[in-house]
């Protein structure tokens, strides 16, 4: 029904005589058209109110139109009417009739005009044609004798058949003056508002007349609250009772109200709408409603409404015009107001502010209301405010230049001069252009600028405003873009580095403020905000929240190219423990390091992330083949394998890597993360310092180590660990002079459960630590147990020590304790430590060793030669045995490389005054071998597999030459 209305009602508008109702302030600029405007020219009522009528004249006849103007401004006449010719948007011009009228304020100033364009019909050019010689004669004598003409107001209103044709029009436009008069009068009374709905409702037939405001609501809303009413004679209707009282737009008419707040109107007859809206408006016993929006400063303040409780007819095409403009007049009045309000409000803030001024220019200030006393109020007003806009120039901490409608500059302060370091001459000098090099001159990119250069020093005659606005490539985009009211601020980069801030703003009288602001600080921290945002502080790489945009943006990318990716879950292997010893100032310089090293093995286009803690993840884009991967991950782990030097300690990390590869693994981020970082568990159980791609078998595997760290923590409550001990056993006497204690963990429902799976979660999880103190107290225990059994003073128990262990500040103490507990001798105790443990943190290691070795406690290499091979250890750490690992021993006999490292390495302890012995001997070739080099101490199944402590006991009892009974030699 809306659409059919509409419809219906633009097919009214259109008309033989169209009439244009308009409004201009004392400049001549359009401030109200209404829609005929649009018709009559084809220019739109956006692109020209806010612009000089004379802009839309002939050229012709624009001096003619700008001396009756003035004729009108400076009162010499009330009101004028002549022929004229208009342009029109297509490039032609047509002839129009023009009423002009001046308008006054309260204080009968002039304030600026209102009046009527008619496109002149056939009957209109016979009268003008007819009476051609007197209207010539008008025109001369209004232009040269400057004042207003009896023969105007004649042609206006005499005559008969003129008058008979635009009677109508003469009668709404008398109307409006009246409208304007009232509204010039507006105190905010009911009575104003009805006197002003009576004048619009009488002189358009109107049954009744309203106007309502709209306001805000809790629900964030609009609703409209009816401000007056006005009903004529034999319609009444109370105004406390209106059914419209305090109604939101969404509770009725919302097309209505979304149509308004556009700016259109709405018109029809009642029996043409909805149902829902006709049940409304015919309780009212409205026959035909037009309703008109009220635009205050771009927002919808509200609508002024006219029904019609009489006839059931559209309203016409003239009446909705003159309705138009004097809804534009109210909706300028409400403008004014809000401007008045806002002008006061700015009064108020300049006069705080010149309180504070400076006493010289106080005494201008009175020097100046002194000189303009006997000026009018409001010429005093604006000297006021142009001297305090000069002090203000003077001290804002803005670069500020000002410019005349010409495109001239007028005025500048210091800050301009020095923000932009122009010498102080040209701008005093009058050199503008000069001055307009040397800014651009220091422009980021000032060779684009080039052409509005040559334009200023070819054409010396042309406006700077002119030449700036040459178009995005020229100097509106870096020094002052040429733009009507206000434009937003714009940044200009500059060669030093500085980064600039313009707004421009018009002047009312015609013309352009240049502010500049130096906002070098603000980009910069803004800058260093947004990088912060995306990357993680210490070691400047990207964050996780952002690297988990960025995979996702990548594979929406592959999938769309067909390529591959791949994902790489980082872990540093034992991280925590050089974090816990040395401090989070040493661990964080080793992540930065290590990023560092890490980002040098990528290809560009590889993206790598600090995933949080010790963890970092790499994204590889187009993977060819997974050689490309491979190669990356093996050049990470050798990059690792140099020693970083780091506070002055020699600290060695090493990396397990897990990679997913997208499509084959997952095709989604969540699922790539969650597969690369359970390879990387598992490369972690595994022995660490290695790579692995994912397989369907790990998430088995992982569920199964996740049940193993469960059941982790409360094996040693349940005492669920048991000690098994194997024998080092002197080949040249046959006799035992060591046993090492060995873990194993008996699970109720997996068995016996070998150390290689279950050491690494409890080094992981920290476990080792509780664990750890477990075995060695009881190792202790149960060799004195031995000791005091079988008469064995001698006989040392070996007991391996983990990383974290190691790494405890208590370590030393812990030791001491429990070798106090025990009641063991401290020489009869050696602790087994690797070459990686001694090497993570050379300093700290010789500390603890040291302190090991003056209690007299033994320190053993466990699988030595496996691990860093620096020998300078073996010189500056306290030990007292090598044990040669038992890959070495394995192929003593086949391999010949092995046997010479093998050789070496006992040379390399008889020449220390160190032990050997030789771990995994199994074969008797192997034993006569490390005979034949000297290696007295062996350990392996050729003698004895680790067993348990009753085991153990009955070995020892056959080594024994006192086969005494005793029943407490063993340790629970």
């Amino acid at each position: 029904m809306l659409s059919e209305r509409e419809s219906k009602h633009h097919s009214l508008m259109p008309n033989k005589e169209k009439v244009v109702f308009f409004q201009t302030n004392p400049s001549g600029v359009w401030t109200f058209l209404n829609p005929a405007w649009t018709e009559i020219t084809g220019f739109t009522l956006a692109e020209s109110i806010g612009k000089s009528f004379l802009s839309y004249v002939h050229p012709d006849d624009r001096q003619r139109n700008l001396n009756l103007f003035h004729i009108l401004s400076q009162g010499q006449t009330e009101d004028y009417l002549f022929e004229t010719r208009y342009l029109t948007k297509d490039g032609g011009c047509c002839s129009l009739e023009v009423y002009f009228r001046i308008t006054l304020d309260r204080e009968g100033q002039f304030i600026g005009t209102s009046g009527t364009l008619k496109k002149i019909s056939d009957c209109a050019a016979r009268f003008i044609s007819d009476d051609s010689p007197k209207r010539e004669t008008l025109r001369d004598r209004t232009v040269k004798e400057n004042k207003p003409s009896k023969y105007v107001k004649k042609i206006a209103f005499s005559s008969s058949d003129y008058a008979t044709r635009s009677a109508g029009s003469n009668r709404y436009l008398e109307v409006l003056v009246e409208v304007e008069h009232s509204l010039l009068n507006l105190d905010g009374s009911i009575e104003k508002y009805i006197e002003i709905l009576q004048s619009l409702g009488q002189a358009c037939r109107a049954s009744r007349a309203y106007i309502c405001k709209n306001c805000d609501y809790d629900y964030g809303g609009l609703k409209f609250t009816l401000k007056a009413e006005w009903c004529a004679k034999g319609i009444q209707l109370p105004i406390d009772n209106h059914p419209w009282q305090s109604l939101s737009h969404s509770e009725c008419f919302s097309n209505w109200a979304k149509r308004l707040a556009r700016g259109n109107i709405v018109s029809s007859i009642v029996a043409e709408l909805s149902a829902s809206e006709r049940n409304i408006l015919e309780r009212q016993g409205i026959l035909a409603i037009l309703i008109l929006p009220i635009i205050a400063k771009g927002q919808f303040w509200g609508f002024i409404g006219f029904d019609n409780c009489v006839e059931s007819q559209p309203w016409g095409a003239k009446e909705v015009a003159f309705l138009q403009a004097a809804a534009g007049a109210l909706s300028l009045k409400y403008e004014r107001l809000l401007v008045e309000d806002e002008l006061q409000t700015e009064i108020v803030e300049t006069q705080n502010f010149a309180s504070q001024l400076e006493n010289s220019v106080q005494e201008r200030t009175a020097q100046l209301q002194r000189e303009i006393a006997g000026r009018k109020l409001i010429q005093a007003e604006l000297e006021k405010l142009l001297s305090l806009q000069q002090a203000t120039l003077k001290s804002a901490a803005n670069g500020i230049l000002v410019m005349d409608s010409k495109g001239n500059i007028t005025d500048f302060n210091q800050k301009f001069v020095e923000m932009w370091g122009i010498p102080e001459s040209l701008m005093k000098l009058g050199n503008y252009r000069q001055a307009l090099l040397v800014a651009v001159r220091q422009l980021e990119n000032p060779k684009k600028y080039l052409a509005a250069i040559k334009e200023i020093c070819f054409n010396p005659d042309a406006q700077i405003s002119n030449v700036i606005a040459q178009g995005e490539s020229g100097l509106r985009t870096g020094f002052l873009p040429q733009a009507t009211g206000i434009a937003g601020p714009k940044a200009i980069a500059l060669k030093d580095g500085r980064i600039f801030e313009y707004y421009s703003q018009s002047q009312r009288l015609g013309g352009k403020i240049w502010i500049f602001s130096d906002v070098t600080d603000h980009k910069f921290a803004a800058a260093k905000l947004c990088y912060q945002v995306s990357h993680d502080l210490l070691t400047n790489l990207l964050n996780r929240d952002f690297f988990h945009e960025y995979l996702c943006e990548s594979l929406a990318k592959a999938h769309q190219n067909g390529s591959k990716l791949a994902v790489c879950f980082l872990d540093l292997d034992r991280f925590k423990t050089i974090n816990n010893t040395l401090g989070h100032t040493v661990g964080d310089k080793l992540l930065q390091s290590v990023a560092q090293r890490l980002k040098k093995c990528l290809r560009p286009g590889d993206t790598i992330a600090r995933w949080g803690g010790d963890e970092f993840i790499i994204l590889l884009p187009e993977i060819h083949n997974l050689n490309d991967v491979v190669q990356i991950q093996e050049q990470i782990l050798e990059t690792l394998k140099a020693v970083f030097d780091i506070e002055n300690y020699q600290l060695h990390i090493s990396a397990s890597i897990g990679t997913a590869l997208y499509p084959i693994h997952g095709e989604d981020a969540e699922t790539l993360i969650k597969h690369a970082d359970a390879t990387l568990y598992r490369v972690k159980s595994q022995g660490r310092n290695n790579y692995q791609f994912y397989n369907s078998t790990i998430n088995s595997q992982a569920s199964e180590l996740l049940k193993l760290e469960n059941s982790l923590h409360y094996a040693l409550e349940r005492q669920e660990f048991k000690i098994y001990y194997q024998p080092q056993v002197n080949i040249n006497t046959g006799e035992i002079p060591k046993m090492e204690a060995l873990l194993r963990w008996q699970h109720p429902e997996l068995g016996l459960i070998p150390p290689e799976k279950f050491i690494p979660i409890a080094e992981e999880t920290g476990l080792i630590i509780p664990i750890g103190e477990w075995v060695l107290r009881t190792a202790c225990a149960q060799n004195k147990a031995w000791q005091e059994a079988f008469g064995l003073p001698s006989l040392s128990v070996a007991v391996n020590i983990s990383p974290r262990q190691f790494q405890q500040t208590n370590f030393v103490n812990m030791v001491k304790q429990i070798l106090s507990e025990t009641k063991l001798q401290n020489q009869c105790l050696e602790l087994e430590i690797t070459e990686s443990i001694a090497m993570q943190n050379t300093a700290f290691s010789k500390k603890i060793l040291r302190e090991l070795y003056n209690m007299g406690v033994s320190i053993s290499i466990d699988d030595f030669g496996t691990g860093y091979c620096s020998l300078s250890y073996l010189k500056n750490f306290p030990i007292h045995t090598l044990k040669i690992d038992r890959s070495f021993v394995r192929d003593l006999t086949t391999d010949t490389s092995n046997a010479a490292i093998t050789t070496a390495i006992v040379a390399l302890a008889h020449g220390l005054n160190l032990t050997v012995v030789a771990e995994g001997v199994e074969t008797e070739e192997q034993r006569n071998l490390l005979r034949v080099i000297e290696c007295e101490l062996m350990q392996g199944h050729l003698f004895s597999c680790a067993v348990s402590a009753e085991d153990a006991t009955i070995l020892l009892l056959k080594k024994c030459k006192f086969r005494r009974v005793i029943t407490s030699f063993l340790v629970a």
